[in-house]
């Protein structure tokens, strides 16, 4: 069975970014995106492996900090794999606090490290 990857309020050229280097980690993820709290929280009820959270949640979203959704998915889903995509370091450490995965940033993405990342989270 393939793994289920969520990006979760990245933009367009963002996610084709994300999608090639969630690839690289398993070719075989099947990569669903969530652009508001309802695709969220379908995707939540569905069953997901690794969710990458954008740092700045845009509208549609009850919340607009990703730490602070990982924050409160972490409650209430204390399995769900998530991880933060930020380049600024203390939005990192953040989210570990909160639960997350170890993250990345946007001008990592594509490299050795990233791959690497999303393959221990994947188990892959």
């Amino acid at each position: 069975m393939s793994k289920k990857v969520l990006l979760v309020g990245h933009c367009g050229p963002d996610s084709s970014y994300l999608k090639m280097v969630v690839r690289s980690a398993d070719p075989k993820a099947q990569i669903l995106m969530a652009d508001d709290q309802k695709e969220l929280t379908d995707a939540l009820e569905q069953g997901i492996d690794l969710a990458l959270f954008n740092r700045e949640l845009e509208y549609g979203f009850d919340e607009n900090q990703g730490v602070r959704v990982i924050q409160s998915l972490k409650e209430s889903h204390p399995k769900l794999r998530m991880m933060l995509v930020s380049n600024f370091p203390e939005a990192q450490e953040a989210a570990k606090l909160a639960g997350a995965l170890p993250g990345f940033g946007k001008r990592e993405i594509g490299s050795p490290r990233v791959v690497q990342l999303l393959k221990e989270a994947l188990g892959t």
